[in-house]
């Protein structure tokens, strides 16, 4: 938690691979008590993006996991790094189509 102008929580997502965990966080304000959550994958790249409203998802983690290409256990959970406590309610799961947009690149930089 880091006290500015604003009260700030995390939110974290971590992948793990043989037995090895890395963690990406993004800053949300404290008064923001609903968000949405959007795990997306293409072949072995995954996205994992949030959003306060559910429909303007900002990038938390991009990564490449070797191995990932082929079918995958994942999960949710809730956690405070205090010894404190806090009701999480997980609602509306649904698997679809990918929503994370493939790149289409960019224009070259002119001389």
């Amino acid at each position: 938690m880091v006290l500015a102008v604003y009260l700030l929580f995390s939110v974290s997502c971590f992948f793990t691979v043989h037995e090895h965990s890395d963690w990406a966080t993004t800053a949300i304000p404290a008064a923001v008590k609903t968000m949405w959550y959007r795990f997306s994958r293409r072949e072995d790249d995954y996205c994992m993006e949030c959003a306060t409203d559910g429909k303007k998802f900002t990038q938390i983690r991009i990564c490449h996991m070797w191995e990932g290409a082929a079918k995958i256990k994942f999960g949710i959970y809730a956690c405070s790094p205090e010894q404190s406590s806090f009701k999480a309610v997980f609602t509306d799961m649904r698997i679809t189509e990918c929503m994370w947009k493939a790149h289409d690149g960019q224009a070259p930089d002119m001389e």
